[in-house]
């Protein structure tokens, strides 16, 4: 892990905006699915069941904004864009493929873990739990 300056968890510091904007989930499942090639919105959309358009749209245009996708309007009838990933988006593969494989290689665990903290009433010791009771 890399020394990191304490000022980066300042609240003022413009890495902790990128961060936000790249490590969501759908701008790493669209970059995911652009690594494929360039899509057109509904294409991008198919492929990410469960986004709304207002989603998708502003994530897509956080991360054109960002360099990491560009935008090709085509001049067909009616006019149609197509998103295509830039070689900045392309340097995120790697730490992305990264992460999904330790998301893979823990799933179990974690799940474990989340069945073990809501099995004691979310993480609460019985005295809190008790407590909780006795106020409602």
């Amino acid at each position: 892990m890399p020394n990191l300056d304490p000022k980066c968890f300042s609240s003022d510091c413009p890495s902790r905006v990128l961060f936000d904007q790249i490590a969501d989930k759908w701008s790493m499942m669209v970059l995911t699915v652009l690594e494929d090639g360039p899509h057109r919105f509904n294409g991008i959309r198919r492929r990410l069941e469960g986004v709304t358009q207002k989603a998708l749209t502003q994530c897509l245009r956080r991360l054109e904004r960002n360099g990491l996708i560009s935008r090709q309007v085509l001049s067909l009838s009616p006019v149609a864009v197509q998103y295509r990933i830039t070689p900045l988006g392309h340097t995120l593969h790697e730490p992305f493929r990264a992460l999904y494989q330790w998301t893979l290689a823990n799933l179990a665990e974690v799940d474990a873990a989340r069945q073990l903290f809501d099995a004691s009433a979310g993480g609460m010791t019985p005295i809190d739990a008790s407590r909780l009771k006795s106020a409602a």
